[in-house]
């Protein structure tokens, strides 16, 4: 996920007081209630009010509706490493996130996000909390949210895991344990954190976004209040993406269909051989390009935008038809978003001139769940105009954040 160079900026006017402060959870002393999901956190920083101004201040130029949320800045803001407990295919797990928390007076709302693809163990969200978007997520925290961004598995604490990529098994728990985690967490630091959630998220991040939406509200909704989801061009259809993408001359990004082949392949949902997927020699490519090093624009670099080239031509021509794929179809089906009865206000945010992840995904994700949900007044489409994917992370972002405050302050 790039953002605008401009953004160098803010390191240079940003004075930041840092606090190197690491706590072992296992080993308490205190009379705080033991957590049950929280294993322990690191103070990674932490912010003035007049420091976060100075951060939005670099941003309107690029953004002007960065303004409305300038104007909100009214909290400090202290910036966490954290472990928590989770599960990974029935077994548990110690994973990671990052978490920013407002410094002052309570209650504070959460906003989980969930963030896009990413291939580098070195850009996870608690590896790297200085990459200049997720310092834009944290300075949210100013207006008075907390903000969890967790690492996703096979990031983090759990980097010598494959990720387990567009994995709804995987993912799912792993945003709602960190969610645990983080009230736990202000039960500890003293941030008063309400039971009121928001959920957003960009491209991967946005599928994620629905999917733990889908999951909060049919079987979670006495523990969260699930207050508003705002997904951002996710590919909740993935054999719609597929065919799409299949039928493409070129495709920009093909390190999206090595990621999730090699994961469904490692998950064992997936037992097509590579080779009769790709030619070679991407066959054998997409074994060892995911291990963490290399970012999605270097394994682009080792593979072919010609579709032609990287995929085989029966795979091509007859994936959908042929049962030596069937695994696959199935596979992209049962990680598929699967519209259900929708009671949580709604926004799906996706470019018109999405050249990644067609705008028509979401339509037809739209259309399916104003057709299933018994009130679909709170289902929206929301199109922006003129922006490439990558261009879009940063308007969706902003649209979803201004929302959440009307909502707030309903």
């Amino acid at each position: 996920m790039n953002t605008n160079k401009n953004y160098l900026k803010i390191l240079v006017a940003l004075f930041i007081v840092i606090f190197s402060s690491c706590h072992n959870l296992f080993n308490k002393d205190d009379d705080k209630p033991d957590p049950i999901y929280l294993v322990n956190y690191e103070i990674m920083r932490s912010y003035l009010p007049v420091m976060v101004e100075t951060l939005f201040s670099q941003l309107v130029s690029d953004y002007p509706v960065m303004e409305e949320i300038q104007e909100r800045v009214k909290h400090g803001m202290v910036v966490y490493k954290i472990t928590y407990k989770t599960t990974f295919e029935g077994e548990p797990i110690i994973a990671s996130g990052l978490v920013s928390a407002p410094t002052g007076e309570g209650p504070f709302p959460i906003i989980s996000y969930q963030n896009g693809t990413n291939t580098l163990h070195r850009e996870a969200p608690s590896v790297n909390p200085d990459r200049n978007f997720y310092m834009l997520l944290e300075a949210v925290a100013s207006t008075g949210f907390v903000m969890a961004l967790p690492d996703y598995l096979g990031f983090g604490s759990t980097d010598n895991m494959f990720h387990p990529y567009l994995h709804t098994g995987s993912t799912v728990p792993v945003v709602l344990d960190m969610l645990r985690a983080v009230e736990e967490l202000g039960e500890l630091r003293g941030f008063d954190v309400t039971n009121d959630l928001y959920l957003s998220g960009y491209s991967m991040g946005g599928w994620a976004t629905m999917q733990v939406q889908k999951e909060i509200e049919t079987n979670h909704s006495s523990e969260f209040n699930l207050k508003a989801s705002a997904p951002g061009a996710g590919p909740y259809d993935l054999n719609f993406i597929n065919d799409h993408i299949l039928n493409q001359e070129t495709y920009l990004m093909p390190y999206y269909m090595g990621f999730v082949y090699r994961s469904y392949e490692n998950l064992g949902l997936v037992n097509t051989p590579l080779d009769k997927i790709f030619n070679a020699p991407y066959d054998s490519l997409v074994t060892v390009l995911y291990d963490g090093s290399l970012s999605g624009e270097e394994i682009n670099d080792k593979l072919t935008l010609d579709m032609s080239e990287l995929f085989t031509e029966d795979f091509r021509m007859n994936y959908d038809t042929n049962t030596d794929y069937a695994s696959i179809i199935n596979a992209l089906e049962a990680n598929s978003v699967e519209a259900w009865n929708v009671t949580t206000p709604t926004h799906i945010i996706h470019s018109m001139a999405d050249d990644l992840v067609p705008f028509q995904v979401s339509q037809n994700m739209y259309q399916q769940l104003a057709e299933t949900s018994s009130s679909n007044d709170d289902i929206k489409l929301i199109p922006l105009p003129g922006y490439t994917h990558i261009e879009g992370i940063i308007p969706s972002g902003l649209y979803a954040i201004n929302w959440f405050f009307e909502i707030m302050e309903e």
